[in-house]
């Protein structure tokens, strides 16, 4: 199985308001970039769609770590929350429902193709993938605001 690393941002300016995402994908020294947004979106749905659309751009199963500086989204696979929620109809608790489910059904789904290790790296600290994600994710944020 090839071994790839994928490095993923949102961003969003307000929270709603026009937001973007960064993708980082490495395998055998290689890169590609990818980047994308929405007019009105959140901050959390810029970080799943991110790793979602990093994802989807392998061809074939593959050993992935993926890097976030998401809490949400690393905690939600890694704690094993993501899953629950989904067990329980995408309810939280009996009274809270979970957000981004439409999302957080994209990711599971993919998760079944392939092998992913998640890992948290903190954001705004000078990681290299992590502030050109940044970028990214920022750029596209700031079209979506011009319309």
């Amino acid at each position: 199985m090839k071994k790839v690393e994928i490095f993923t941002d949102g961003a969003c300016s307000g929270n709603p308001g026009p937001g973007g995402y960064g993708v980082v994908l490495r395998y055998n020294g290689a890169e590609k970039e990818l980047s994308g947004g929405e007019a009105m979106t959140t901050n959390n749905r810029m970080e799943l769609t991110a790793a979602i659309e990093g994802l989807k751009a392998l061809k074939e199963r593959c050993s992935v770590t993926l890097y976030s500086d998401s809490k949400y989204l690393v905690d939600a696979i890694n704690c094993g929350w993501a899953l629950k929620w989904r067990e329980n109809g995408w309810m939280r608790t009996k009274r809270d429902a979970a957000q981004n489910s439409d999302l957080w059904e994209k990711l599971l789904e993919l998760l079944e193709t392939h092998e992913v290790e998640f890992v948290w790296v903190k954001g705004h600290a000078g990681h290299p993938e992590n502030e050109r994600c940044d970028h990214l994710a920022v750029m596209e944020t700031e079209k979506h605001r011009a319309g």
